[in-house]
């Protein structure tokens, strides 16, 4: 018997963006949580609505880090729920609000303003 270590190289690893894919595909097919989520969007932020029934304001704990905001609850709620969505552009986490009512959690993640940095120079 021969043994051959196979070596990995980076010619050889396969791309992380489809490691990526393949396993959001992996996710959606067969560990989609129970809970609905509607997506909306507007000049100035999007709006998520998630199905959390059964769980209060103090069980629910919702960060937001650049594009990604994640939802998640304390291990004392009565339902686990944990996700992250990522967007496509910056949220501004100062202009964003969150509201549970009736079992529904309703996101205005507002999108950052794009910050102008360029300036008038005199010519003399």
């Amino acid at each position: 018997m021969i043994f051959a270590p196979a070596l990995r190289t980076r010619a050889y690893a396969p791309a992380r963006g489809f490691d990526r894919g393949f396993e959001r595909f992996l996710n959606e097919a067969f560990f989609t949580p129970a809970t609905g989520v509607k997506v909306e969007q507007t000049e100035e932020a999007w709006t998520l609505g998630l199905d959390v029934p059964g769980v209060t304001r103090e069980q629910l704990s919702i960060e937001v880090d650049g594009t990604v905001a994640r939802v998640r609850t304390t291990k004392e709620a009565p339902r686990q729920y944990s996700a992250a969505y990522e967007l496509p552009a910056e949220i501004d986490a100062e202009a964003t609000s969150a509201k549970l009512e009736n079992g529904v959690l309703t996101l205005t993640l507002a999108k950052k303003k794009p910050v102008v940095t360029s300036r008038q120079i005199e010519v003399k």
